[in-house]
């Protein structure tokens, strides 16, 4: 009969090494530079819009892979799900909740973020949730594009947690 750790023993030599899982994501991203024929850019040149813009579209789309995962339902449930967590006061408690577990880069790019002055005014959020709300979408396209994904789920995880204990 097999034992628990005899399972995760076995569970454990079946996972990719991170060194192997990292090489495999960066293998990934260079299929898709190649396939586009996208052009390699320092990540630093962005203006904290367009980090914003990117970080929006991976924070949406992580979010909705966690709700789908919860099982099949209306997509209208799971849209009204998705969009308690997507929007700018969720996102602005998260960000003051991650506030020590950033590094000073990230703390730069977090405020970066949060200073800037968008075009576009606040939709239903107080103005001060908004910028909050813009620098950690910052920070989260920042950690994408610069392949620093399992940083970012480490920081999105930490965020959401805090997020479920202040209900």
């Amino acid at each position: 009969m097999e034992t628990g750790v005899d399972r995760q023993a076995e569970t454990y030599m079946e996972e990719p090494s991170r060194a192997e899982d990292a090489k495999d994501q960066c293998a990934d991203w260079q299929y898709m530079q190649e396939l586009f024929q996208m052009r390699e850019v320092d990540v630093r040149v962005y203006s904290p819009l367009a980090l914003a813009y990117i970080g929006d579209a991976v924070y949406d789309l992580i979010i909705r892979s966690l709700v789908l995962n919860e099982g099949n339902r209306q997509v209208q449930k799971m849209h009204r799900q998705t969009s308690s967590m997507v929007q700018a006061s969720a996102q602005a408690k998260m960000a003051s909740a991650l506030q020590e577990r950033m590094s000073g880069e990230e703390h730069a790019v977090y405020k970066r973020g949060r200073n800037a002055r968008s075009m576009s005014p606040a939709k239903n959020q107080s103005v001060s949730d908004y910028h909050k709300a813009t620098g950690f979408e910052a920070l989260i396209g920042y950690l994408y594009l610069k392949r620093e994904w399992k940083r970012m789920l480490e920081l999105i995880k930490a965020g959401l947690d805090a997020l479920e204990s202040e209900q």
